[in-house]
């Protein structure tokens, strides 16, 4: 008797000092956050404007925090590849996903509609960490195909829609991305149809707008501001409430086809998976903010045409929840369908 109490006092010390050194180790790992590197998983290719966005605040993160950043390009599925990978990755801190208004605002609402489903949720799966940047998209056009056929406005390109139903190809970055619902909201509000051709990003989307091979796209604003200057690309409008900083001179498309209420934006955000640890989310959240709004970055991200934000975990969640609902609409007035 006196041997099976000592087996059980030695078992139950053992099974202590076990708990005490997970738990120690737990908290040492927290409070030396991160000691190896965070992976950031944008589900678009290298060259747009989800991985252009991520390039700023990864160099300012190793530069200042001497946090190291690997950046994995994982497209396909209009974003939701990679943001699948993420949701079903442990929830250390060591994983982000930059999100966008395609990952965590149209999908969901786009896939049910075609019967589909999304193989995450994206208000359960993730822990909402920083909205980063938001920014317009821009309408677009190859300038030769352009000129050919004397578009020259927006008007212009609706009066060619309408006389030529479904002679107008209209690339994009991929079903549900803020590029292709940007078309989808026109072509609804114009009453006129385009072809949707979806990529997988929106780099061979472009190239193929600039080589002739589709006519128009509404790209994010990144992706195509360098091209556009140098009149490889011609821009009608931008797809905003309001003009862009970075073009003036450009009107928004609600007021120069006479289309209030006209407004497609995009944003972009980082995520981690679900029930990331609170002091982990704690830094992460503070460290992000104030890479976000550095000048470095900021000024960066203005060059190109996007708003830099930084917002908390609670803000972030509440801003994605209202994105869901607006989207959720617009799929359904417009009757978008996943091509």
């Amino acid at each position: 008797m006196t041997q099976n109490r000592y087996v059980c006092a030695s078992a139950a010390s053992l099974l202590a000092l076990f708990i005490l050194f997970c738990t120690t180790n737990n908290a040492m790992a927290q409070n030396t956050f991160p000691n190896k590197p965070i992976r950031l998983i944008v589900p678009f290719p290298a060259g747009g404007a989800t991985d252009n966005i991520a390039r700023p605040l990864q160099n300012e993160l190793l530069s200042t925090a001497k946090w190291n950043v690997v950046i994995d390009n994982k497209p396909g599925a209009g974003g939701n590849i990679g943001a699948e990978a993420v949701a079903k990755s442990l929830p250390d801190g060591y994983t982000w996903l930059m999100a966008s208004v395609g990952t965590h605002g149209i999908n969901q609402p786009l896939y049910t509609q075609g019967g589909g489903k999304l193989p995450f949720d994206p208000i359960k799966d993730f822990t909402p960490i920083s909205l980063v940047a938001e920014l317009p998209n821009v309408l677009v056009l190859n300038p030769e195909w352009a000129a050919k056929n004397n578009i020259n406005s927006v008007n212009d390109l609706i009066r060619y829609a309408k006389a030529n139903p479904g002679k107008v190809n209209m690339a994009s970055s991929g079903n549900g991305t803020s590029i292709h619902m940007a078309g989808e909201l026109f072509k609804s509000m114009t009453n006129t149809f385009m072809v949707h051709l979806p990529y997988k990003g929106s780099p061979p989307a472009v190239t193929d707008l600039m080589a002739g091979n589709v006519d128009i796209m509404f790209d994010n604003l990144p992706s195509s501001i360098n091209f556009i200057r140098a009149g490889r690309l011609k821009a009608l409008a931008v797809t905003s409430a309001k003009r862009s900083p970075a073009f003036p001179d450009l009107p928004t498309i609600a007021e120069a086809a006479n289309l209030p209420g006209y407004e497609a934006t995009s944003w972009f955000g980082i995520v981690g998976p679900a029930n990331m640890p609170l002091d982990i989310l704690s830094k992460t959240s503070a460290e992000l903010m104030r890479a976000i709004n550095s000048p470095t970055v900021k000024e960066k991200y203005l060059a190109m045409g996007a708003e830099p934000v930084g917002n908390t975990p609670a803000q972030f969640s509440t801003y994605i929840k209202n994105e869901i609902t607006k989207w959720t609409k617009v799929v359904k007035d417009s009757g978008a369908k996943v091509d």
